[in-house]
């Protein structure tokens, strides 16, 4: 008799979830829901293209700016909470970045599943925790001695490894994964700036190096966290199998590298930010320790590397395809360094831009920025929900969910930008007179670089990084795409090219710039 009662209560119980689960999906603003399993078929079908997925049903839900927030049904074996609501409306997104900042921080999923790579570093941290860090990397990222520092370690690789790399593909005519140059270039330039430590990934030989593997293998095990339930790994990493056991064994690497980045520097101190971090005190008065040294170096290494690389791969390709934009950067390269270096074509390729030469590249920011509405090096970031919250247009946010903001459908919908908001158009961000950047008076339209609190520190270093990159490869050639090379998306946190980006160079011819106005 006990036991059917107990059956009994079970299936009833049962059968009530599912029947309020099916009823109140029914009411949500986003894709098909079923029976038992919500929307979650849909999400597995689109699971290779999931940005376009939600771009097209935050687009569905009407053409104007109120109705761009979308909740995804998901039952409680899938998600804690049972619903996903993601949005891209930017009063939604102010209200999240900054208006609310303090009820929407990273929150307990991301932290515990990033922890063990990153700590309690600045981009793994809330609360004053993370304050102290801000204040102290803010302090230091508007110092004149951190952008030299930059723009050496940014001339080096290009002067010595990316053009030696380049050169020889041109003349023995070899494709190149640009790409991987990239994410090797940006990963060299970052950890130079951050712990003074030149790993050398982009040496002529492309050797490999066990600290960038390590690094690699680890922050792709530790996103593998943030896709399943958290018992699943938890439980992977108790008896140590998969991806748990290639997260401990790179971050055992990882570790025993920074460990000698960090005695060499207190060694021999320099002008790099582990150096500087070592001189700052915590909340208490303390100087950092060496476990909290280590993990701030390690998320600054995160956020410069990958961020960069893909921005810039994306860039080169829209490039590519669009051969007036591509004319247009030439014409202006061509006119700022004919005044700083004169009319000999040759002066103008023998060294890198300089930062303060990059400064003056107002069309190439623009279309970098144009790249960035396109194709957010980081397309879609969700936030946890500390108490009951109602957002601008109406969508209320219950205490310990979770809401997405989707970077990558901003750019796409039409009631932000425009009827023209697919195309490539870098003009968009400049002056009528085209000699100006002139970002949204709207900000929160665009937030490849985050908003509110947490902009990025880092911005304008990122804009004089990819802009002397982008100058460097342009003046010397135009890029080929590879026939039969399909680029596409690669679903993960940041937007990487699945297969790369694999180009042939063809050596460009310079001429003086036109007299008309660009773009003429």
């Amino acid at each position: 008799m006990d036991t059917e009662i107990i059956i009994f209560t079970l299936a009833s119980a049962t059968s009530i979830y599912l029947l309020w689960f099916y009823l109140l999906s029914r009411k949500l603003t986003g894709p098909k829901t079923l029976p038992l399993v919500g929307s979650l078929p849909y999400l597995f079908m689109n699971r290779r293209r999931i940005h376009d997925w939600i771009a097209g049903n935050l687009h569905s839900m009407g053409p104007t700016a109120t109705y761009q927030t979308t909740t995804i049904a998901i039952p409680y074996f899938a998600q804690k909470q049972g619903f996903y609501t993601v949005t891209c409306h930017p009063k939604n997104i102010e209200h999240i970045l900054r208006t609310r900042f303090d009820n929407y921080p990273k929150g307990p999923t991301w932290q515990t599943a990033f922890h063990d790579l990153l700590g309690q570093g600045i981009f793994n941290s809330d609360g004053e925790t993370w304050l102290i860090q801000r204040k102290t990397a803010a302090l230091e990222f508007t110092t004149r001695t951190l952008r030299q520092a930059m723009a050496r370690w940014v001339s080096r690789t290009i002067r010595t490894r990316l053009w030696i790399i380049l050169e020889k593909a041109s003349k023995e005519h070899t494709a190149v994964d640009l790409q991987d140059l990239l994410l090797r270039l940006t990963f060299d330039n970052i950890c130079g700036l951050t712990f003074g430590k030149d790993p050398e990934t982009l040496s002529p030989e492309l050797p490999e190096n066990p600290f960038a593997i390590a690094f690699d293998s680890a922050t792709e095990a530790t996103l593998q966290r943030l896709l399943y339930p958290s018992f699943l790994w938890r439980l992977n990493k108790l008896f140590d199998v998969g991806a748990e056991r290639r997260l401990r064994k790179s971050l055992q690497i990882v570790e025993n590298y920074m460990t000698e980045a960090l005695d060499a520097r207190k060694e021999n101190p320099s002008d790099d930010l582990l150096s500087r971090f070592m001189k700052k005190r915590d909340i208490d008065g303390n100087f950092f320790p060496n476990s909290v040294l280590k993990r701030i170096a390690l998320n600054f290494v995160l956020a410069g590397r990958d961020t960069s690389s893909v921005a810039l791969s994306w860039f080169f390709y829209l490039v590519m395809n669009n051969p007036k934009v591509e004319q247009n950067i030439i014409n202006e390269l061509s006119s700022v360094l004919q005044e700083t270096r004169g009319k000999d074509t040759q002066k103008w390729i023998e060294e890198p831009l300089t930062f303060d030469e990059a400064d003056k590249l107002v069309y190439l920011k623009a279309t970098l920025a144009e790249t960035l509405r396109l194709y957010p090096s980081v397309p879609e970031d969700f936030k946890y929900v500390v108490s009951d919250d109602v957002l601008p247009d109406g969508t209320k946010l219950p205490a310990g969910s979770t809401v997405t903001y989707s970077i990558y459908s901003v750019g796409r919908m039409k009631s932000i930008w425009g009827e023209d908001c697919g195309e490539f158009k870098p003009e968009r961000w400049l002056s009528i007179g085209g000699d100006r950047f002139e970002p949204p008076k709207d900000g929160y339209r665009f937030v490849a670089f985050n908003g509110g609190p947490r902009t990025c520190l880092g911005k304008d270093l990122a804009y004089l990084q990819m802009k002397s990159v982008a100058s460097a490869v342009l003046l010397r050639y135009r890029l080929l795409l590879v026939p039969g090379h399909r680029v596409e998306q690669k679903m993960s946190l940041t937007l990487f090219m699945k297969n790369g980006l694999k180009v042939y160079l063809k050596p460009r011819e310079l001429v003086e710039p036109p007299k008309a106005a660009m773009g003429a």
